[in-house]
């Protein structure tokens, strides 16, 4: 199977910044867009940010301009690298890739989230 590890999550005062990363391995024949969600209290999932095989990205409104989606390829990972954080980014965030498992095998994987937290 394929597992997702997220790691770089914390607490961090408004204005700060973090970095996400998330690595996937398993059974792996290649990797299409691989992305980050966030869900808060008493709301529902929401994209933050995806980026495809081929680079291009795309971003929710509420993070333009304050973060970065990038991947590396050789190693199965995606980062997110988010800054001039606010409480209203307080959340777990979750990584998602979706992944071809065989030439013609694909499914949508999901990480078991790491929270982020912005208070003073």
């Amino acid at each position: 199977q394929v597992q997702l590890v997220e790691s770089g999550g914390g607490l961090v005062q408004p204005g700060g910044s973090l970095s996400l990363s998330c690595a996937a391995s398993g059974k792996i024949f290649s990797i299409n867009a691989m992305g980050w969600y966030r869900q808060a209290p008493g709301n529902q999932r929401e994209l933050v940010a995806v980026i495809t095989r081929g680079g291009s990205t795309n971003y929710a409104d509420f993070v333009k301009g304050r973060s970065t989606i990038s991947r590396d390829s050789a190693k199965n990972t995606v980062y997110l690298q988010m800054n001039d954080l606010k409480p209203a980014d307080t959340a777990v965030y979750y990584c998602n890739a979706d992944i071809m498992t065989a030439i013609i095998q694909r499914g949508n994987f999901w990480g078991q989230g790491t929270q982020v937290t912005v208070s003073s």
